[in-house]
């Protein structure tokens, strides 16, 4: 999606495609949005591998000539860890101008490129977009809501790191899309954990979408309630005030509201990852906040607990089985 909405402001733009790569680059995209339009084709400028990218940047094929991107926007899941880093896969195209762009989701993801590209400007960036990609090359996007938060990292970089958060702010909103510099992008982050800390895991573990979860037992609501106050909690401790019990009421009255107008509920992407046999993004959203929780002497026991969960249904998908005990007792049931 934002790949077509910096083409629509006028940007060259390069995809790097992994799985889908076959059919990008011989049809291009197609998007269904209820904000942009229904059935629209999209054929980046450049569609090519990860190695590709690399070639082109060493012969000097991309952005000013020197060989090099103005920004590089990294879209993929957060998996800290990794190996190879998306950070170390960057490496070869990243020049000593190119900014690099981190659209995704948890807390404390920043460190890897920071640490590797010291000099470069680095934008951290929260999210708000629904889109499944429900088959290769074909973009659903139904609620019509889009809007990209924009901060340096760290808060305190050059000014010219701070000029290229707002030019990359000011090319979102020229390809129609909704776009704000944050001074300290990393409450903003906090504030979306609220929502993302408690229900990506609850939803993966229940498989069930966040109304469906409301809706299976009393008790529910009260502990997504908690698991919030939580993270709230440790918010607060690292100086973020204004992540505050107001924002988690927020949160979960979106979730009762769609329960009470007959709505199954959100699928959170951690949910759509289990359906579809994927890896999580368990310790960006949930791990390191309780790493973080811990570091300042919080006691976060629910949120410990789903993350122990969740991390081990993480490691069942990476296995790729349903588990030896499992297995074994369905054995001797026969």
């Amino acid at each position: 999606m934002y790949a077509y909405i910096l083409s629509q402001a006028g940007c060259s733009v390069t995809a790097v495609c992994r799985s889908n790569y076959a059919v990008v680059k011989e049809y291009g995209f197609t998007i269904h949005s209820s904000r942009y339009g229904q059935n629209i084709k999209f054929c980046p400028s450049v569609v090519c591998s990860t190695a590709e990218a690399a070639a082109a940047q060493r012969k000097g094929k991309v952005g000013d000539g020197d060989g090099h991107w103005d920004y590089i926007v990294i879209c993929t899941k957060c998996l800290p860890g990794s190996t190879p880093s998306t950070a170390e896969l960057i490496a070869p195209a990243v020049g000593l101008k190119t900014t690099i762009v981190l659209i995704q989701n948890g807390i404390s993801i920043e460190d890897e490129y920071g640490a590797l590209f010291p000099h470069n400007a680095l934008l951290s960036c929260v999210v708000y977009m629904p889109v499944t990609q429900t088959s290769p090359g074909v973009i659903e996007h139904i609620e019509p809501l889009e809007n990209l938060e924009i901060g340096t990292y760290p808060a305190a970089a050059p000014v010219k790191h701070k000029a290229s958060a707002q030019r990359f702010s000011e090319l979102v909103k020229r390809g129609g899309g909704n776009a704000e510099v944050y001074e300290d992008i990393q409450e903003r982050r906090w504030v979306k954990l609220v929502v993302n800390a408690p229900w990506n895991p609850i939803c993966a573990l229940s498989r069930s979408p966040d109304a469906s979860v409301l809706a299976a037992s009393e008790g529910a609501a009260d502990v997504v309630w908690e698991i919030m106050l939580e993270v709230v909690a440790t918010a607060q401790a690292y100086g973020y005030a204004a992540v505050d019990e107001e924002k988690a009421r927020w949160q979960i009255a979106r979730a009762k509201g769609r329960l009470e107008r007959g709505f199954v509920g959100k699928e959170p992407s951690m949910l759509v990852d289990v359906w579809e046999g994927r890896r999580m993004e368990v310790e960006a959203i949930v791990g390191n906040t309780v790493r973080l929780a811990r570091k300042k002497g919080l006691r976060v026991p629910r949120l410990e607990t789903v993350y122990m969960c969740v991390k081990a249904l993480d490691e069942s998908i990476a296995k790729g089985k349903r588990g030896t005990l499992a297995t074994e007792a369905k054995g001797e049931a026969r």
